[in-house]
């Protein structure tokens, strides 16, 4: 069953949005925007027909700007625009991408500062609400003058051209119209570059990376402090005070999640007095490297949020004044950098994970069987999936290096300098996949490490993560097939078990005022 929202543009929150990206939506807007909407419209229309050259409605685009269009062509113009932009290539982008880019430049448009008629933003609520998701090539952004080739893509389904996915299957576009009950659409002045500009593709994917990011981070946490337990480390790290005189907030976050999670262990109580004086990094620093990821989850979050509710097309309209400015709300430096800074985190959380399986295997290090099964030797145990999380470890130090700081100038040097943002967002997914298979194999070892320690229980909170995890992972007690117990144990991590579990969610942060 569809989820219903009522959109409130410039108003969008984080739940709103994942919510809209993980599940079917029948959204609508709230009725306060069609003024404005009708506002920036007429003006876009009164302009249009005027002697003055206004940059697409009346003009060629980029370098072609100077070029004057007749009144007679200016409905051709805007539909020669889609065709000629929509020339993606790659894969397709998933459905619940889509979904999200068709919510976003609905709300992007419907603030009324765009120019496009009610017909339009009509036309793409019909589209969201019966499913019918335009097939959108993921490459072919460099992130200014907004998403032009994937937003084209969008675009062009509109106008019955391409294709479109309906229950996960695509027909022709004309086709997929009909099923939401729609015509194709003939474009009016300024239509088609209102669609195409715009920061929506980059948005949706940065957000689809912000989610993910979430789940993995939250079981780190929950694998960061079983680990901890199964190797008996000491939990002073965590200690408030010691996270008060530094005064980082995502750092104080993780210490009392930390903290509370490995509350009662009698593992713990087992060797407070032990002589052990600290313990490696990967265990004893978590509060400031998660604490770290955290604050840079929070960062991006906040200017993923307000680019969701932006205007960011050009040129806007602002009905109020009669005016039309040209600017560059297009560019998408902000979601780039953003995507970027969120990479690194997405790095660290698996990097750091990595490094506590490779303790719990060492039995030198952990005091545990070797590599975390009964006869070592005849039994490999936990050696290949310790290999594995290493690999994914490295691939993602790879592909956090930074898209932002690359730039190719396009359209004949009219836009010289580019954000790099869609490809800075798409790569975001693919790494917290490649965390959540680190992050799934110490969960794993953990719960090993754990159980080798019985007798002695861990703490109630973390017998909870157990139990979920034995539901679909038994104990090793000899050498098996473990490719399904590693996809197991990710998808507990994908589904967001981990985050409900530890009720988490990012916080964005606000950006300056301005």
């Amino acid at each position: 069953m569809a989820l219903r929202i009522t959109l409130r543009p410039g108003r969008l929150s984080l739940p709103l949005l994942r919510n809209a990206y993980e599940l079917p939506v029948r959204v609508s807007l709230d009725p306060r925007v069609w003024p404005a909407v009708a506002a920036s419209a007429a003006t876009v229309a009164r302009l249009a027909g005027g002697e003055a050259p206004v940059y697409g409605l009346n003009t060629g685009f980029g370098i072609l700007a100077r070029k004057r269009i007749s009144r007679g062509d200016l409905g051709e113009l805007q539909r020669r625009l889609v065709l000629s932009h929509a020339i993606g290539t790659g894969s397709l982008l998933p459905d619940p991408v889509v979904r999200l880019i068709l919510l976003l430049k609905i709300a992007s448009l419907a603030r009324g500062h765009s120019g496009v008629r009610r017909v339009v933003i009509d036309a793409l609520l019909r589209l969201l609400n019966a499913g019918v998701y335009p097939c959108i090539p993921a490459k072919g952004s460099v992130g200014a003058s907004g998403d032009l080739a994937p937003l084209a893509h969008l675009s062009a389904a509109l106008l019955g051209v391409g294709e479109a996915r309906v229950g996960g299957r695509a027909m022709p576009a004309k086709a997929a119209l009909a099923k939401a009950g729609l015509k194709p659409l003939a474009l009016a002045a300024k239509e088609g570059l209102a669609l195409l500009n715009g920061t929506q593709v980059s948005t949706a994917l940065a957000l689809a990376g912000l989610f993910a990011a979430e789940d993995v981070f939250a079981a780190a946490i929950a694998a960061g402090a079983l680990s901890g337990d199964a190797m008996m480390a000491s939990d002073v790290p965590f200690d408030p005070r010691i996270q008060d005189v530094r005064g980082q907030p995502g750092q104080a976050t993780v210490a009392r999640l930390l903290k509370g999670l490995s509350r009662g262990s009698a593992i713990r109580r087992s060797h407070v007095d032990c002589d052990r004086v600290q313990d490696p990094y990967s265990l004893r620093c978590q509060p400031q490297v998660m604490g770290a990821c955290l604050d840079v989850m929070g960062f991006a979050a906040g200017v993923f949020l307000r680019e969701a509710n932006a205007v960011s097309d050009n040129p806007l309209v602002f009905a109020r004044d009669g005016e039309i400015l040209s600017g560059g709300n297009f560019h998408a430096q902000p979601v780039a950098m953003a995507s970027d800074a969120l990479a690194t985190a997405i790095a660290e959380i698996g990097a750091l994970s990595e490094r506590r399986i490779a303790l719990l295997v060492d039995a030198n290090l952990s005091a545990l069987p070797a590599f975390l099964v009964a006869a070592p030797g005849l039994n490999s145990g936990f050696m290949i999936a310790q290999v594995t999380a290493a690999a994914l470890a490295s691939e993602n130090k790879s592909l956090a290096h930074p898209a932002s700081v690359d730039s190719l100038p396009t359209s004949a040097n009219q836009e010289d300098h580019v954000s790099m943002a869609a490809f800075a967002a798409r790569r975001l997914t693919e790494m917290a996949d490649n965390t959540a298979g680190v992050v799934a194999v110490e969960l794993m070892g953990a719960a090993q490490g754990v159980d080798f320690r019985k007798p002695l229980r861990t703490s109630a909170r973390l017998r909870q993560a157990m139990a979920e995890l034995r539901r679909h992972v038994k104990f090793l007690d000899r050498d098996r097939y473990l490719a399904p117990d590693l996809a197991a144990a990710k998808a507990i991590i994908q589904s967001g078990w981990c985050r409900r579990f530890l009720d988490f969610s990012v916080t964005p942060w606000p950006g300056p005022r301005a």
